[in-house]
């Protein structure tokens, strides 16, 4: 084993001692009760500074932090310009859906959303198709997420990459399967403050060790005039502005993990501070840690070659910038948001099995399972998705910010038009949804794998497009919805 840093373990190690303890004592703490709505949405109980730290954590990943900020270092502030869209993403979704799927989930008591789609198309095969895709491309996000986080740590404690999988990976797993969605929402915000806090240090200290902030840009000026301008000299193309705005920005609106959060808060008011309080902090967070990554120049002198790459130029600052006592805690930043992300999507990945398909297969059956075996099967759902995904990252793929973008763009391809067709368009139905998810789903996935692209902007654009033609040809070649549905969905108004 490399030769690591004791003083960089202990405040993580302290942290991760937070995370569990959290998840122990919301499981002790859990009123009797509908245990499903308990362990999967927190009882419809999440006030607005918990609901916004929850959602911005699920949405910001490890890449956000790492491969985002090397991005940034590499191409300078036209990436910048470019993330920037994802400052709007928590007031879209929480103000697009939040709303709309709290006041249906509380009609016919959803849990997940695959529970609201099932609803407004009245089919069970769409149901599994979304809750297939759901753990699909979740659990290739949570792949990234291990990677990236057990990446980061082997490169700024000196231990080695299969402990940091062991240590943080195995722990989130832990308080997740122990405390259901209550003890996510708690730790992610836990997880917010801690990534904010670590960006603020990092800042500082990159700042400091590049002798001011005049110093650094006045170098960069220099050395790198192409940095400031938005195309960067070619390196970022008006094509990939376009991509990234839909991948990251617009479409992630409809993105499972988010739109979830929307059933889960307690009432208007919440909802409209969580919308406030989290666009404000994905802001902060999403602009300091790039414009961050631009600053590291000061610091980071040599060829991007010499770093290995522009996934390790954050934990390269890290080491070069930081003094090492601060190290453990500036570590913890991103490692949390590689928690946050990966704790949020395993609990609606566990979701989509155990509520999804087998409890209504259950009681389509007439079986309605006990309370104590319903808590076995989701507590173990949510152990044997995530060890899985453990396993997967122990023989870790490159590019991480690649594969987190891949599983992106599939589930928004899945979900955009299917959310937001179906729940604001009463002419929507379930041809139209059909087509749109599974042929959608199958085109991006095709031109990813083939490497196909029109124009050269990213898959995305052609599965969304894709999506929408199917869902509008299903529209006009399938039959209505039941007028009955329809009623409870779009209501008459008086």
């Amino acid at each position: 084993m490399t030769q690591g840093n004791p003083m960089a373990l202990l405040p993580l190690l302290l942290f991760m001692a937070l995370m569990i303890a959290i998840g122990f004592y919301v499981r002790r703490s859990q009123k009797s009760g509908n245990f499903i709505q308990q362990y999967f949405i927190g009882n419809h109980d999440l006030g607005g500074f918990v609901l916004a730290m929850t959602t911005v954590a699920t949405y910001s990943s490890v890449s956000s932090f790492v491969g985002g900020p090397g991005m940034a270092w590499q191409i300078g502030f036209g990436w910048i310009y470019m993330a920037v869209v994802q400052v709007t993403a928590i007031f879209l979704v929480l103000g697009i859906f939040g709303k709309r799927v709290a006041l249906l989930s509380r009609k016919f008591d959803a849990v997940t959303v695959v529970d609201i789609i099932r609803e407004r198309f009245q089919s069970d095969g769409l149901a599994a198709m979304a809750a297939f895709i759901i753990v699909l491309f979740f659990c290739g996000t949570m792949t990234a997420q291990f990677v990236g986080g057990a990446k980061l740590f082997a490169a700024v404690t000196g231990y080695s990459y299969s402990m940091g999988l062991l240590l943080f990976g195995l722990v989130v797993v832990v308080y997740t399967t122990v405390g259901g969605f209550r003890a996510v929402a708690f730790t992610d915000t836990c997880c917010a403050v801690m990534m904010m806090i670590g960006i603020v240090l990092l800042l500082y200290y990159v700042l400091s060790a590049g002798g001011g902030y005049t110093a650094v840009i006045t170098g960069l000026e220099a050395n790198h005039p192409e940095m400031f301008e938005p195309l960067s000299d070619g390196h970022m193309p008006v094509g990939l502005y376009l991509t990234q705005w839909i991948l990251v920005g617009i479409c992630t609106i409809a993105l499972p993990q988010s739109v979830v959060r929307g059933i889960s808060y307690r009432d208007t008011k919440s909802l409209h501070h969580a919308m406030i309080i989290g666009t404000v902090v994905i802001g902060f967070m999403n602009i300091g840690v790039n414009f961050t990554g631009i600053l590291a120049h000061g610091i980071l002198t040599g060829p991007l070659a010499s770093y290995g790459g522009v996934d390790n130029i954050i934990p390269s600052t890290i080491v070069a910038a930081m003094p090492q006592a601060l190290v453990g805690i500036a570590i913890i930043g991103p490692l949390a948001a590689s928690v946050s992300t990966i704790s949020g999507l395993l609990i609606v990945a566990s979701s989509a099995v155990v509520k999804d398909v087998y409890l209504h297969h259950q009681k389509k059956r007439g079986i309605v399972p006990s309370t104590q075996k319903l808590r076995t099967l989701s507590m173990a759902a949510t152990a044997v998705v995530g060890v899985i995904v453990f396993f997967i990252a122990l023989t870790p793929p490159s590019l991480i910010w690649i594969i987190n973008m891949f599983a992106f763009g599939g589930l928004e391809t899945a979900f955009f038009w299917t959310l937001l067709l179906g729940l604001f368009w009463k002419r929507a139905n379930r041809l139209g949804a059909l087509l749109s998810m599974g042929g959608g789903t199958i085109a991006y996935c095709l031109t990813q794998g083939l490497g196909f692209k029109v124009m050269g902007l990213h898959q995305i654009t052609i599965g969304i497009t894709v999506s929408l033609l199917f869902f509008l040809l299903g529209t006009y070649l399938g039959k209505p919805e039941d007028k009955k549905v329809l009623a409870v969905f779009f209501p008459e108004k008086d």
